[in-house]
C-alpha cells in the first residue's frame, strides 16, 4: 500500500532531535489540570485542542498514526486494499477488539458511526471529511438515511467506495469524527452520549463530575499490548494555569494543560530546575482573525483587506515572548502548499484607512471581537483593539469561556470578529487540504462549523476538489502547487487577517516519562496520554 508522500516527508521534519526517553513503566496515576471545561466527549462532535486527545485516548478508528510522528498506520483495520481505480477501499477488522461495555466491534458499528458523523441530525463539525463517501450530497441534504458508499460485506468487513479518488481518505480515517461508537449507547443517552462517552481506546471514562474533574481509567481488555503505561489519568478542570504550575513544580500536578502563563514563560525556560519540564515542538498551526463575510460591514473585500493592513503582528508575537512567526498566509511554514514567496499584506496604517475610505467607512465602524478568556487571548485581542482603532474601527471585545467563543463563531449572527487563539487551527492531519475544508471551504460554512468568517468560494472549492483528486505518486507536485494557488486566491478575498504560527509548548513535571514527541505529539494534540508514563 502506498503511504501519503507528503506523510513520509512530514515525519521526519516535526520532530527531529526529540528527547530520548527511558524505557516505559506501567501503573502510576496522573494529573492534568485545565482552565477551561471539558465541552463534550463525543469524537463526532468535540473539535477543540482540549478534548481532541482525550477523544483519541477513549475511541479507535480504522487509521491512526505512530505516536509522536504524522505516520500513518493501521489501528482498527487488521488490513485494508485500494482498488486499481483508487476508488474503493476494502477493510478487513482486527477480531480482538471490545468496546468499554464489553460487547465485540463489528462492521455494522463501522457503518453505523460514519454515518452518525455525516447525518445533519448529528451537527457535527466534522460531518464534510466525509463527503467524497459515495452517497455523502444525498445524506447530507436529508434525503437519505444511510451512506450508499459504505457496504458491510460480512461482520468483519467493511467496503468503502468513493465519488473519485481522494488523496487523503485513509488520513480521515484517522481523524477523531471518524471513531467508532456503539449504536446502543448513543441510543441509551442521546444527546448527553458526550458526556457518558463509550469505546474501544485505550482509557475508558471512570468518572466525571462537571466542572471539576474527569477520571479515566485504564482500559484492561485494549487490543494493542503494552499501552496504555498510566492506570489513571484525573483532569483538574477551573485551575488558574499560574496555580496549576505552582503546583506542578510542588509534584502535585504532573501536566500543566494550559502550559507556562505568558508573563512567566521567559522566567521558567530559563531557570536550570524546570530543564527537561518544558518540551518545545514546532507545529501546523495558524492563529488568525476570522471576519464574518456575510455580516456588513465585512461583507466589502476592502474592509477585510483594510483590517489585515491595520494589525501590527510583530507585537502580537513580542506580547507572547516570541513564542510564534508572524503569519501571511493560511499555511504554516512546515505545510506543503506554503508559498515562500507571497509577501501578504503590509503593516500599513496609511493605506488601511484609505481603504475604508473606499469602501466607505471613513469615519470607521462600530464592531465586535470575540476571544477566549485565558492568558494570553485577551492581551492580544486588545493588541488588535488598539491597532483597529487608529484607523477607526471600534472593537468591543467579548472574552468569553472557550465553548462560548465556538458557539458564537458558528453562528449565523454573532462574532462578526473572532481571534482563533487557543481554539483553532491546528492540523488534524499534515496536508493542506484541511486547511481549507473546515475553516475556509463551503463545507465548513454553516451552523456549527468552524469556517467562522463563513467564507464560501465555491470557484476555489472546485479547485480544492481537483487537487484532492490528484492521487498518483506523480501528480504531487501538481497538487501541492494547486494548493498554493488556491490559498493565495483566497488571500485576496481577506476572510481572515493570519496573525502568527505558534510553536507548542508542554511542561510537565519531573516524574513523567515519554520522548519530547510524545508531550507535543502532532495528532494527539496535545498530548498522547496512551504513550507517556510515570517514570
Amino acid at each position: 500500500m502506498r503511504k501519503s508522500l507528503l506523510m513520509l516527508a512530514l515525519a521526519g521534519v516535526l520532530y527531529a532531535g526529540a528527547g530520548q526517553a527511558d524505557e516505559p513503566k506501567d501503573g502510576g496515576d496522573a494529573v492534568v489540570t485545565y482552565q477551561s471545561d471539558i465541552a463534550t466527549l463525543d469524537p463526532a462532535i468535540g473539535y477543540d485542542w482540549q478534548n481532541w486527545s482525550m477523544i483519541k485516548s477513549l475511541f479507535s478508528r480504522l487509521m491512526d498514526y505512530k505516536p509522536g510522528t504524522t505516520d500513518l498506520q493501521k489501528d482498527l483495520a487488521q488490513d485494508y486494499s485500494i482498488s486499481d481505480d483508487g476508488k474503493v477501499y476494502t477493510f478487513t477488522l482486527r477480531k480482538d477488539v471490545t468496546f468499554h461495555n464489553g460487547r465485540t466491534l463489528n462492521a455494522d458499528d463501522v457503518k453505523y458511526s460514519l454515518e452518525r458523523t455525516v447525518n445533519p441530525k448529528t451537527q457535527s463539525p466534522g460531518a464534510g471529511f466525509f463527503s467524497a463517501i459515495a452517497g455523502y450530497d444525498e445524506m447530507a441534504a436529508g434525503k437519505a438515511d444511510h451512506l450508499s458508499g459504505i457496504e458491510v460485506v460480512n461482520p468483519n468487513t467493511v467496503k468503502i467506495t468513493l465519488k473519485e479518488p481522494n488523496a487523503t481518505f485513509l488520513q480521515v480515517m484517522a481523524l477523531n469524527f471518524a471513531s467508532i461508537v456503539p449504536k446502543e449507547a448513543v441510543d441509551q443517552w442521546g444527546a448527553d452520549f458526550g458526556k457518558h462517552p463509550v469505546g474501544t481506546g485505550a482509557f475508558e471514562l471512570s468518572e466525571w463530575k462537571l466542572g471539576q474533574e474527569l477520571v479515566f481509567k485504564k482500559n484492561p481488555h485494549y487490543y494493542r499490548a503494552g499501552i496504555p503505561h498510566l492506570d489513571s489519568i484525573r483532569f483538574e478542570v477551573g485551575q488558574d494555569p499560574s496555580v496549576a504550575l505552582l503546583r506542578l513544580e510542588k509534584g502535585e500536578v504532573d501536566i500543566a494543560g494550559d502550559g507556562v502563563p505568558p508573563a512567566q514563560f521567559l522566567q521558567f525556560k530559563q531557570d536550570p530546575k524546570y530543564k527537561g519540564m518544558l518540551v518545545t515542538g514546532d507545529q501546523l498551526q495558524t492563529g488568525y482573525v476570522t471576519m464574518k463575510t456575510t455580516l456588513p460591514p465585512f461583507d466589502n473585500v476592502k474592509v477585510r483587506q483594510a483590517v489585515n493592513m491595520a494589525i501590527n503582528k510583530d507585537r502580537i508575537v513580542r506580547i507572547i515572548n516570541g513564542r510564534a512567526a508572524p503569519a501571511n498566509q493560511p499555511l504554516p511554514p512546515a505545510m506543503p502548499g506554503y508559498d515562500k514567496d507571497y509577501k501578504g499584506y503590509a503593516f500599513d496604517v496609511a493605506k488601511a484607512k484609505q481603504l475604508l475610505d473606499q469602501a466607505g467607512f471613513a469615519k470607521g465602524f462600530d464592531t465586535e471581537l470575540y476571544v477566549m478568556n485565558t492568558d494570553p487571548q485577551p492581551r492580544i485581542a486588545q493588541s488588535i483593539q488598539q491597532d483597529l482603532a487608529k484607523v477607526g474601527i471600534r472593537v468591543a471585545i467579548k472574552s468569553l469561556a472557550q465553548a462560548n467563543v465556538i458557539a458564537a463563531g458558528g453562528s449565523a449572527d454573532q462574532a462578526p470578529m473572532v481571534w482563533s487563539g487557543g481554539m483553532a487551527w491546528i492540523a488534524d492531519f499534515p496536508d493542506p487540504s484541511d486547511f481549507w475544508g473546515p475553516i475556509l471551504g463551503c463545507m465548513g460554512a454553516v451552523d456549527g462549523g468552524w469556517n467562522w468568517s463563513r467564507y464560501c468560494n465555491k470557484t476555489l472549492d472546485a479547485e480544492a476538489a481537483k487537487a484532492d483528486s490528484l492521487t498518483q505518486p506523480d501528480q504531487q507536485e501538481q497538487r501541492i502547487a494547486l494548493w498554493r494557488k488556491i490559498f493565495i486566491e483566497a488571500m485576496a478575498d481577506a476572510p481572515w487577517a493570519p496573525i502568527f504560527n505558534e510553536k507548542r509548548y508542554t511542561v510537565h513535571s519531573a516524574r513523567m516519562g515519554g520522548a519530547d514527541a510524545l508531550y507535543v505529539d502532532p495528532v494527539h494534540v496535545p498530548v498522547n496520554y496512551d504513550a507517556i508514563w510515570i517514570k
